[in-house]
């Protein structure tokens, strides 16, 4: 039986143990949208879990969805980030980036001369997102045209040609939490025509083709990609047949060889078995796939042991208890007590409740 203290090896890419400390946004990037000092302190504190999945970046201006996100277009960025990972590895650490499009999540005045965000669709959620003013509704979307698609899938394969020039070990792919390929997925969002659009396989398509792109890009084994099939996070129905839309999914990302596939179990951020939802057969998906199975959503210590040692996933990814607790791994070896986190302080702000919190050894 496997530990969750064990090593593994990833594709490419040899962990000290199974815990994964799950992209977590912070909105503390500096001017620039590029990581500062106190992202450099945040994460070489946190070096001890066997990876980190630093918090999701945007491919490109057009990406951006949040005020004071960081990015990984510019040269600025670039370097911004390689203290990051110098600073983890030095520490011993692991690190990969979280490649991010929000596609419609997104307002007008966090996007180049004030564009409207672009999707699968021109449909507006009631959903948020964080400005300048503030939390305000998300802006109308247009519809990508077809002949936008391959630039999009430069500006992913680009992306993670930066993160490796960056330093980071590897890149995750964000397909999860109701963001753009997330968005192209669901015949709940996309209702085009054409290539991208109707029968799950053209809706599955700019998924696999920026896997494929940036897999060539960087190999295979230095890239993973996140999955939420029964997400609703920002207004986002589930897809008319959740089980045989990520079935497919999974059936084609198998054969690209990929370190990882990281799946949100259940409501992000809520329960696993969401109340009055369809049963879905996340095992059924970790059968057809060959890479790490990492699985993520409010794992307590007991059931992260259990999950592991039952090979039912190779790694958890713990997000909110990474946030209050720098030493996670020690505390959850010892099963000492966590820093109870500061939630006023989540998202944008200084140190306090980001780089302030103590360890057993303080």
């Amino acid at each position: 039986m496997s530990s969750l203290f064990d090593p593994i090896k990833i594709g490419d890419i040899a962990l000290a143990n199974r815990i994964v400390m799950a992209p977590l946004t912070r909105n503390r990037a500096i001017e620039g949208n590029r990581p500062g000092p106190m992202t450099v302190e945040y994460y070489r504190q946190r070096a001890s879990a066997g990876l980190i999945i630093a918090e999701a970046s945007q491919i490109s201006p057009m990406a951006q969805g949040y005020l004071d996100t960081p990015g990984i277009y510019s040269p600025e960025q670039v370097a911004g980030w390689r203290q990051v990972t110098d600073a983890v590895h030095a520490a011993g650490g692991k690190i990969v980036l979280q490649l991010w499009h929000v596609g419609r999540i997104s307002h007008s005045s966090l996007l180049p001369d004030g564009a409207a965000p672009v999707s699968s669709t021109s449909k507006r959620p009631e959903a948020m997102t964080f400005t300048r003013e503030g939390f305000s509704p998300v802006s109308t979307p247009r519809a990508l045209r077809d002949d936008e698609i391959p630039s999009l899938i430069d500006d992913y394969r680009r992306a993670a040609r930066n993160a490796i020039a960056a330093g980071f070990d590897g890149v995750e792919v964000h397909s999860a939490n109701s963001y753009l390929l997330d968005q192209f997925l669901r015949d709940s969002v996309n209702d085009r025509n054409g290539p991208y659009g109707g029968s799950i396989a053209n809706r599955a398509r700019l998924l696999l083709e920026v896997m494929q792109a940036i897999a060539d890009e960087i190999g295979a084994g230095r890239t993973g990609v996140r999955l939420s099939p029964m997400t609703t996070f920002s207004d986002t129905p589930l897809d008319s047949d959740p089980q045989a839309l990520f079935s497919y999914v999974v059936d084609q990302l198998a054969p690209l060889g990929l370190a990882y596939l990281h799946v949100i179990e259940g409501e992000t951020g809520g329960a696993r078995i969401p109340p009055n939802a369809k049963p879905f057969d996340y095992e059924a998906l970790h059968q057809h796939f060959p890479g790490a199975w990492m699985v993520n959503n409010g794992f307590s210590r007991g059931e992260a042991l259990e999950t592991v040692a039952a090979g039912k996933a190779d790694l958890i990814a713990f997000g909110r208890p990474f946030i209050s607790n720098p030493d996670l791994v020690r505390r959850l070896r010892d099963d000492a007590p966590l820093n109870e986190m500061q939630a006023d302080k989540l998202y944008g702000g200084g140190a306090e409740g980001y780089i302030d919190y103590p360890t057993l050894a303080d």
